[in-house]
C-alpha cells in the first residue's frame, strides 16, 4: 500500500515524537509501504522556521531532500492538476497546505497518514 505523510506526521517521525500513532510508526517503518513526501511538506516546513513558528525543523528545512532520501521516502512534486484540484476542492478548510495534501493523495490514490481531521472535509483516506 502507498501512503503521503501529512507535514506534521513527518516531523514527528523524522523526531522521533510520541505524538506519532503507533499504527503510524507502523506503517512508516513497515518496509512493504512505499511512503511519499509531498513538496508540499518542503515548502511548508521552510515557511513555518523562516516566520519562527517551527524552529524545531530549522534542520530539516535546512537539508529537506537529502533527509527524505536518507529514509528511503518517495518525493512528490506539485503538478497543475494538483493545484487545480485543490483550488476546487469543496469544504471550508482554508489551509493551503492541507488543500494540496489533500488533492495530491486523492489523484494519486494514496493513503494519508494524518491525525487532521479537517481532511475529512475533503474525502480523503486517511489512517492514523
Amino acid at each position: 500500500m502507498s501512503h503521503l505523510l501529512d507535514t506534521h506526521a513527518l516531523v514527528w517521525w523524522l523526531t522521533g515524537s510520541p505524538l506519532l500513532s503507533k499504527t503510524a510508526t507502523t506503517i512508516i517503518a513497515d518496509p512493504e509501504t512505499d511512503v511519499f513526501v509531498s513538496a508540499v511538506s518542503a515548502f511548508e516546513i521552510a515557511n513555518k522556521v523562516r516566520i519562527g513558528k517551527w524552529q524545531e525543523a530549522a534542520e530539516l528545512a535546512d537539508d529537506f531532500e537529502a533527509i527524505i532520501e536518507g529514509e528511503r521516502f518517495s518525493p512528490l512534486s506539485i503538478n497543475q492538476h494538483h493545484a487545480v484540484m485543490a483550488g476546487l476542492l469543496l469544504g471550508d478548510h482554508r489551509d493551503p497546505f492541507d488543500r494540496l495534501l489533500a488533492s495530491q493523495a486523492r489523484s494519486e490514490s494514496l493513503t494519508l497518514v494524518t491525525s487532521d481531521d479537517a481532511f475529512s472535509t475533503f474525502s480523503v483516506a486517511t489512517v492514523w
